[in-house]
């Protein structure tokens, strides 16, 4: 199994409240059921305020390494991070379990 761990930081000036934001979580919260190569997902805002910290997560699992090559390239997954790319910055980890 691969742990594919997303941590996205929102530009400055940016709020959770924004019409983009809202919009790009709820493309990222949809992508369960939606891709089936997804065999763990969950996605949240952070609830630590310390400096050091960013601003949403996604926490998902996949069976191998071409399950996770399919589900970035999915178009579902592909227009999610396009919405991100507007108003926030990320990293990523993908570890095998």
């Amino acid at each position: 199994m691969i742990r594919h761990l997303v941590l996205f930081r929102l530009n400055e000036g940016v709020r959770r409240d924004d019409p983009r934001v809202v919009k790009g979580v709820e493309a990222f919260r949809s992508l369960d059921g939606k891709i089936p190569e997804i065999r763990f997902w969950e996605c949240a805002w952070n609830i630590s305020d310390r400096p050091i910290a960013y601003d949403f997560a996604i926490n998902s699992a996949f069976e191998d390494a071409e399950a996770l090559r399919r589900y970035v390239e999915h178009p579902e997954h592909q227009a999610g991070v396009g919405l991100w790319r507007e108003f926030a910055t990320w990293v990523i980890a993908d570890y095998e379990f």
